[in-house]
């Protein structure tokens, strides 16, 4: 049935769907919303879960550990320097192969003090080994998050659903919300076989020396590259049951024969989709990558066959390098036969709006050639600051 949501209210009534057992999180602007409505949904009878108060974004995560590790379906939620203080225990969660889901309520990391949306906390915990998807609109972010816990447990990852604060998060969408029998024919109840017993003592996340260490890391290096399979069998048996694609591991639109394409992640793709149909433009590809972690290197390429320009978005820097998915996609592409010529800028840090007269702006990057940049940059700001 289509409603008129709040993206944040959304993903509160997916998360019900999903009947976790446990749920933990703190509020940071601008996740708060998400864990006001789960909170919501107990007070009012419709989510029978564990709501644990915590005090902070440590014991946050560490909540969902143990839970997790107990047998539990567990999800929380952060933004920003909550995702920063959660990162230990991000780290132990993959390292032990627990399947927890997270919201990350994408969000500019400080200082300055930002509350507003661009990529820089999850791309911080890249590396943390959970898997990432990122959404282009609410009724991705809603259907990404049923689809989010059938690929934690099926691959024994966690899952950080990545959703731009503020552009998503408060942004009333009208949604298609699925009912709760077909939510529980798609995701089975939670069975999981590691989990501690006190009758059958083990231990998780105990000291590995030298001699093992590389072997585990292989372990979960493999396990993330694996779990693209899963990600897209996934997304695939959930358009059978709801006519709609999640978007997989890499979506692509326009016109085959073009030369140009633009690579982007989050809600920008939403706003590009819009532009492609509105502006006047050169023909180009649109291609939107959701999985961020794995990196879908053999999806990109064949996405890129034909291309002779490359432009691609990044909503975070890496301070000394320049774009953390621009430096990612040249990795993916080198070595590939008539690779495009690929140009790396960044858009929309802190929030700053991306209207929809960027895309030709995109599209005119080649031209202007050169290293990485900051397409919106306002120099003459700089001279003020200076």
């Amino acid at each position: 049935m289509l409603e008129a949501l709040e993206g944040s209210q959304a993903i509160a009534r997916a998360v019900a769907l999903c009947r976790p057992g446990v749920v933990a999180a703190y509020p940071i602007t601008p996740q708060t919303h998400i864990v006001e409505n789960i909170s919501k949904l107990v007070a009012d009878g419709k989510l029978n879960t564990e709501l644990v108060s915590v005090e902070s974004e440590f014991s946050a995560a560490s909540v969902v550990l143990g839970a997790s590790a107990a047998g539990s379906r567990s999800y929380t939620a952060s933004s920003s320097q909550g995702i920063l203080l959660m990162t230990e225990v991000l780290f132990n969660i993959s390292g032990m192969r627990l399947p927890v889901v997270m919201t990350c309520a994408n969000r500019a990391i400080g200082a300055p003090i930002n509350i507003w949306n661009d990529h820089s906390d999850s791309m911080a915990v890249r590396d943390s080994g959970w898997i990432q998807l990122h959404c282009a609109d609410n009724q991705e972010a809603v259907d990404t998050t049923i689809q989010a816990f059938r690929i934690a447990e099926a691959t024994e990852l966690p899952v950080m659903v990545c959703m731009d604060g503020f552009v998503l998060t408060h942004t009333l969408e009208t949604l298609e919300i699925p009912d709760q029998d077909l939510v529980d024919r798609y995701l089975p109840p939670f069975v999981f076989n590691r989990m501690l017993d006190p009758q059958n003592p083990l231990s998780l996340g105990t000291l590995v020396g030298p001699e093992y260490f590389s072997e585990t890391r292989h372990l979960a290096h493999e396990a993330l590259n694996q779990s693209a399979s899963t990600i897209v069998d996934v997304d695939r048996e959930w358009q059978n049951l709801t006519g709609r694609s999640a978007g997989g591991l890499l979506s692509v639109e326009g016109p085959d024969d073009a030369k140009i394409g633009v690579l982007a992640m989050g809600s920008v793709v939403s706003t590009f989709r819009e532009a492609m149909d509105c502006l006047a433009a050169e023909p180009a590809k649109l291609m939107a990558l959701r999985a961020f972690r794995p990196l879908p290197e053999e999806a990109i390429r064949s996405a890129c066959a034909g291309l002779d320009h490359l432009v691609v978005v990044d909503r975070a820097l890496s301070p000394g390098f320049g774009g953390i998915v621009g430096g990612e996609i040249k990795a993916a592409l080198s070595g590939m036969k008539d690779a495009p010529q690929i140009y790396n800028v960044a858009i929309g840090l802190g929030g700053r709006d991306v209207p929809l007269e960027m895309w030709p702006r995109l599209l005119d990057v080649p031209k202007q050639g050169g290293g990485f940049r900051i397409l919106d940059l306002e120099p003459a700001k700089l001279g003020e600051m200076s």
